[in-house]
């Protein structure tokens, strides 16, 4: 597992814990984006795919790939922060046996599970998306919780986040995670909206997987499909969410959750806490 690093909030300042994640390179071996503490994270007020993906080499066989870039939630303002990257150098004998050329950007595919790295870093708290993954086995999980749901789930394996179905993938994978049994899509048409629903017994999700922030009406929807559904209703989203969202989701009760290009579900507010400690 990647050492947590301190990363500087530009907009109040505070510190926040970032562990690094560790990607699967297709030789097996590990590959860590090469974070540039030096350099001053930038905010991230608009989302684009092209500037959501790094270069980065393996140190073992020297191929390049490009990888979800490195990005944290301030656990104190809620602003997102982009973590800048060294950028890849000449390498010696680049074409070589050992030294491959660099390639494009690989297809879409699904590819081996990243290893865990769920572990949250030093001064994580609350945050757009907490700044850290938190699907890990012992996510919530403190002293005298030992016995808690989370702490007897087995750690959540992500699926990185290529496509808009790599986003509803993920999000009906964690639900599972959750103990939401026979999660799937809804049969009949869908409703013509950017929101992708997903249903289980008990259950109301949607997926948002565009890059804009969800906004209040799309939290009173999901709120009001569950009520009439007599379901828990939780929402998720690959841009995070408005203040306006976020402040009636807590007044709702309603579980937001941010995902990030690895596929790691974070919680957002108090309720997506809570259905992560108890789980379905």
């Amino acid at each position: 597992m990647a050492e947590a690093v301190p990363v500087r909030c530009p907009a109040c300042l505070r510190e926040n814990g970032y562990t690094v994640p560790v990607f699967p390179c297709a030789c097996g071996s590990p590959v860590v984006p090469p974070l540039d503490l030096a350099a001053e994270p930038l905010p991230l007020t608009r989302r684009t795919w092209s500037e959501t993906w790094v270069a980065v080499r393996c140190g073992a066989c020297g191929r390049e790939g490009e990888w979800p870039h490195p990005e944290v939630g301030c656990a104190s303002c809620g602003t997102v922060v982009r973590i800048p990257v060294h950028p890849l150098t000449a390498e010696p004998g680049a074409g070589s046996p050992g030294h491959p050329t660099p390639r494009p950007r690989p297809a879409p595919a699904h590819p081996a599970p990243a290893p865990d790295t769920s572990g949250p870093g030093p001064g994580q708290g609350r945050s757009q998306g907490r700044g850290a993954a938190v699907g890990g086995a012992g996510a919530g999980a403190g002293p005298g919780h030992a016995s808690s749901p989370a702490a007897r789930r087995p750690a959540f394996r992500p699926l990185t986040i290529r496509t808009a179905r790599d986003a509803v993938t993920t999000a009906a994978l964690y639900l599972r995670w959750l103990g939401f049994q026979d999660v799937r899509q809804p049969d009949g048409r869908p409703v013509p909206s950017a929101a992708v629903d997903l249903r289980a017994p008990g259950l109301v999700a949607q997926v948002d997987p565009t890059t804009a922030p969800a906004g209040l009406r799309a939290v009173e929807c999901v709120w009001l499909n569950g009520l009439t559904s007599c379901a828990t209703s939780v929402y998720f989203a690959l841009a995070g969410y408005t203040d306006e969202a976020r402040i009636r989701a807590d007044d709702l009760g309603i579980p937001l959750f941010v995902m990030d290009l690895t596929g790691m579900p974070q919680p957002v507010n108090d309720p997506a806490d809570e259905l992560l400690g108890t789980g379905a």
